[in-house]
């Protein structure tokens, strides 16, 4: 509860007025009910149950949060509301994220009925423009009123979706039958959706150029090799296409079966160059995620300029891991510009650069690539930092927020209808809310001193996430205690301390977790400030002699972080005091951490390149954030220089002479 009060608080610092004590409970009555039936409309809202909605609306009328219940009361029967209706909707609630959301939802649903006239009218008022099924229904409506040239946009919107949807397949499928879109890009479509285990994107792909061919593609997934083993494929129309589904298909599952078939003389023959590059290109990416020494030999059979960004990035992991630097180089070399110019491959090529025998002018572009990111705001940054002789260091905060500037922010109603939600425990709602009115891409976006208002007023309430992700935000200037805040230090500190782990690694992955949000659950079931399964919670309390733990204590804070820091330090002590190995056995799981070490006689490795080279998108990107949080905490918390590369060390397989501990972790 008193992480709700303060929230409320929060909403009600600065202008409250001195009010008759009948008047103010009167007041509160009225705030309570009309909370009470936004709760009952949430949960109605989730059952779909539309005459609940429509009999609870009015009385919500006069809440904080009355744009939502309009909002759930309406969006459930957008179907049957009328034009009239739903135009007044949007002019009631003017400027709103409710308005925005509405909007998108009609827009969708005016896309799947193709009521282009409307949709082409509500399209240029709507202002998040995040959606890329809204962008293609957008273009889609252009071409037909006026034949824009929408082509080249509804391909790079096709093929960045990862998964199947009807609004971009639907336009370009109608582009491809009008040719105004080559029939090359759905086959590039479905390429990258066997590529990446997802059949629904291949099927649809396949069938907007013909539906019956759809039978085909659910053959090569099933059975890549006996598509391929058949006498007949070589006879059947679009040979090359399919052949090259179905080699991508067996390089997923086993990429070392796919080289062998590749260089069969009748696939030879029938392939292209750019399609056997590109099945080079899979096959050495699956091959670089399995750790082989393959991978490089693989891409040598192809060439890059021929091949998708996501085989060139692991080109260029699979180059590092083999400390083949020139490789490393002419990889990113070959990427688009706006990967090539990312922190993590500006700084890759930079050490690349100087790795080898260069000249002066050369080595000076690398040396002022370094120069241009290097800093604190993140891992690539740190390192960067450290390569140009410095050590990280928390920057002198900004200048004090004034008492206007808070008091802006304060006002805001996107703010104050947020964190009233989040108050109520309508979380999703409120970080939807929050992120909208503090985006800087929105209508009225942000600037650095906005937003580190917001983030104040985020802190006071203890909304830690939001605290954190509002302040990441500002370009030119970092507030470190926004950034890096430390709740239940004396616990955390306490408990870290007594049992030898370092508080800046526990507090870099607590923020890491949950971003301090106490009753945080994942989909899977994760629990808590440190996010612990609760078998693995049962699992450790054993371990650690805490005979009164149940299940239902996971999420109170300082049984959270004892059964959190107590698995952690587990962990750490079985991968010899190895902070990534950790980072990643704890977000991945202890077995697949050992495995992606390396079996014996694997290289030892800079920790930064066994981290670039971890498979899972989602680990890899958290073992970066956990280090890197962990170096700036160690800085704040010291007051001094701090070695992200000290706390990286090396990661390399088990030492045979060393008894391996912790195998039971689970």
């Amino acid at each position: 509860m008193q992480f709700y009060r303060s929230i409320l608080a929060a909403l009600a610092m600065g202008t409250a007025l001195a009010l008759p004590a009948g008047i103010a409970t009167a007041q509160s009555t009225d705030t309570n009910r009309s909370d009470e039936a936004v709760l009952d409309m949430a949960q109605a809202y989730k059952q779909h149950d539309v005459k609940r909605l429509s009999s609870l609306l009015p009385a919500a009328k006069g809440s904080d949060l009355e744009p939502w219940a309009a909002y759930w009361e309406l969006s459930s029967r957008l179907d049957t509301a009328s034009k009239v209706e739903i135009e007044g909707f949007l002019s009631r609630w003017a400027g709103s994220y409710q308005e925005d959301r509405l909007r998108a939802d009609w827009m969708m649903q005016l896309g799947r009925n193709r009521e282009w006239s409307t949709l082409r009218q509500q399209y240029p008022q709507y202002r998040m423009g995040d959606d890329r099924a809204i962008a293609c229904y957008g273009l889609w409506s252009e071409w037909l009123a006026n034949g824009a040239n929408v082509a080249g946009q509804a391909q790079d919107l096709w093929l960045a979706q990862r998964e199947a949807d009807e609004a971009c397949a639907g336009l370009a499928e109608e582009l491809i039958k009008a040719k105004k879109m080559p029939s090359q890009v759905a086959w590039v479509r479905a390429r990258l959706g066997m590529e990446n285990d997802r059949l629904k994107v291949a099927t649809q792909a396949v069938g907007a150029l013909n539906e019956k061919w759809v039978k085909t593609v659910n053959a090569i997934y099933l059975n890549p090799g006996k598509y391929l083993g058949d006498k007949l494929t070589a006879l059947r129309p679009q040979t090359r296409e399919f052949v090259s589904l179905a080699l991508i298909r067996q390089a997923y599952l086993e990429p070392q079966d796919a080289a062998v078939e590749v260089e069969k003389l009748r696939w030879r023959a029938q392939l292209t160059a750019e399609e056997r590059s590109w099945i080079w290109g899979v096959i050495g990416k699956r091959a670089a995620q399995k750790g082989l020494d393959t991978a490089l030999g693989f891409y040598a059979k192809g060439r890059f300029d021929q091949m998708h960004e996501d085989h060139v990035l692991w080109a260029a992991r699979a180059a590092l891991r083999a400390g083949q630097w020139a490789q490393v180089q002419e990889a990113i070399a070959s990427l688009p510009a706006a990967l090539r110019n990312e922190p993590a491959w500006l700084y890759w090529h930079a050490r690349a650069v100087l790795s080898q025998r260069a000249n002066e002018t050369v080595r000076g572009q690398a040396l002022a690539a370094l120069q241009s990111i290097a800093g604190v705001r993140g891992f690539y940054e740190q390192l960067a930092l450290e390569e140009l002789g410095q050590r990280s260091v928390a920057p002198p905060r900004p200048a004090s927020l004034s008492a206007e500037e808070k008091e802006a922010a304060r006002q805001n109603p996107g703010l104050q209808r947020a964190l009233h939600a989040i108050a109520l425990g309508l979380r999703t709602e409120g970080v939807r809310e929050w992120n909208y009115s503090t985006n800087l891409h929105t209508k009225g976006g942000m600037d650095d001193r906005s937003l580190l208002a917001a983030a104040d007023l985020a802190c006071r309430a203890e909304v830690w996430d939001r605290c954190i992700n509002t302040s990441e935000r500002t370009k030119g200037v970092i507030d470190m205690e926004q950034r890096f805040p430390m709740p239940f230090k004396a616990a955390v500190t306490a408990r870290a301390h007594s049992i030898g782990l370092d508080p800046a690694y526990v507090y870099g992955l607590i923020r890491q977790e949950s971003r301090f949000i106490m009753d945080a659950k994942s989909g899977v079931g994760a629990a808590g400030l440190m996010q612990v399964m609760p078998a693995t919670a049962k699992w450790t309390a054993k371990k650690i002699g805490m005979g009164d733990f149940t299940p239902a204590k996971l999420n109170e804070r300082d049984t959270n972080i004892a059964i959190g820091t107590g698995y952690l330090k587990l962990v750490l002590d079985s991968f010899g005091g190895s902070m990534p190995l950790a980072a990643a056995a704890y977000n991945a799981g202890p077995s697949r951490a050992r495995a992606w070490r390396g079996a014996s006689g694997a290289p030892t490795l800079e920790a930064a390149i066994w981290a670039e080279n971890i498979p899972f998108h989602e680990t890899r990107d958290y073992v970066k954030k956990v280090l890197s949080n962990a170096t700036l905490y160690a800085a704040v918390l010291s007051g001094q220089p701090q070695s992200i590369k000290a706390r990286l060390g090396q990661v390399g397989p088990v030492d045979a002479a060393v008894p391996e501990i912790g195998l039971d972790l689970p």
